[in-house]
């Protein structure tokens, strides 16, 4: 026998044991019976115990038998001779591999999140079929609506004139009639496009125009983003990167992927190529209209200015202001074609949220 009384839970029962100790090819623990149990030293490790205390556990005891030795010798004694009792604890080595096998975690889902994905966006983008596009536009703009109060406006002079504009620039596009356009009640100098073939355009930026091929270019730069499909993309984008940094933080389930997303493509901005995309395609189409893209640029630089603007606008985070102007006053041709709206169309138009009803 060797040393002070120690304490035994047999991991059974509660029952608090005094026991002694005896060293042979295994550790002996005797209680006034006998031997009560043998632990083998390599099967011994150590448990969580206050100051002072050397608890022990066993891997071939159950799961709750534990050993208490508050004797410095013993505990020196036993410890001597358990060589693997803190392998389950992490040593500076096992903490150094879970921080870098952390690290390359991270950086791999960082890695996804710039490349991977925009790389699986652009692939699956065009895969989706038109149906299914559809379903998921009539879904985010459940969620624009919300945003937004719900509020469309429907004066019937303004939305004639609203009609005649889009439909002028949709038949030149080459798009199809299912495309669905409409203005929003709304201060925010805004216009954006949806998956689905759905083009929002705001109040806000309507009071800010001064004449029709403004609001004419803008519509064109929306209407070039439906026809590269940039807003299926940025939907499998953003919903894969939520999906992403959900699992980096926690929300294994990326249950808010969907919603993160759709609110994304009312507040994002595309990416600088797909930005240049459109307003190529803005360029263009105006210029077959007979028009010029030049008062699309003007507008915008009205808008936000010489800074780019910041908040919620048109120009957030697309290609500078000044930029965009200067290359639509390059590309800039006198125009040969008739005006996209009558006078009388364009106040029309700049009063349909004013008057009538909304719904």
């Amino acid at each position: 026998m060797a040393g002070e009384p120690a304490i035994y839970f047999d991991g059974t029962s509660s029952r608090r044991r005094t026991a002694t100790l005896a060293f042979s090819d295994a550790l002996e623990i005797h209680g006034d019976e006998g031997v009560i149990t043998r632990w083998a030293y390599a099967d011994i490790r150590r448990a969580d115990s206050p100051s002072g205390t050397l608890r022990l556990s066993c891997q071939t005891a159950p799961a709750l038998a534990r050993l208490e030795i508050r004797d410095a010798a013993l505990a020196a004694e036993v410890t001597s001779r358990c060589a693997k009792l803190d392998d389950h604890h992490l040593g500076r080595r096992g903490v150094a591999k879970i921080v870098f096998w952390s690290l390359a975690a991270t950086a791999s889902i960082i890695l996804i999140v710039l490349f991977g994905v925009p790389l699986a966006a652009d692939r699956l983008a065009p895969l989706v079929p038109e149906g299914l596009e559809r379903r998921i536009g009539d879904v985010t703009e459940k969620q624009v609506k919300l945003l937004f109060d719900g509020k469309v406006c429907s004066n019937a002079a303004g939305q004639r004139a609203f009609t005649k504009l889009v439909n002028a620039l949709r038949e030149q596009a080459g798009l199809d009639p299912s495309v669905q356009t409409a203005v929003l009640s709304s201060p925010v100098p805004n216009a954006f496009a949806l998956p689905g073939g759905k083009v929002f355009l705001f109040d806000g930026l309507l009071a800010k125009a001064e004449n029709p091929d403004e609001i004419a270019g803008v519509l064109a730069h929306e209407l070039g983003h439906l026809k590269h499909r940039d807003n299926m993309r940025g939907l499998i984008y953003n919903g894969g990167t939520s999906f992403l940094i959900g699992l980096l933080f926690g929300d294994i389930t990326g249950s808010s992927a969907l919603i993160f997303a759709s609110r994304t493509l009312v507040t994002a901005s595309h990416s600088r190529e797909q930005e240049g995309n459109a307003d190529t395609f803005a360029i263009e189409l105006m210029q077959k209209l007979g028009r010029s893209a030049k008062p699309m640029g003007e507008l915008l630089f009205r808008v936000t200015g010489k800074e780019g603007g910041r908040g919620l606008s048109i120009l957030s985070g697309h290609p500078f202001t000044e930029d965009r102007l200067a290359r639509m006053t390059r590309e800039h041709r006198p125009p040969s074609g008739p005006p996209l709206l009558t006078p009388d169309e364009w106040v029309a138009l700049k009063n349909i949220c004013r008057t009538g009803s909304k719904v």
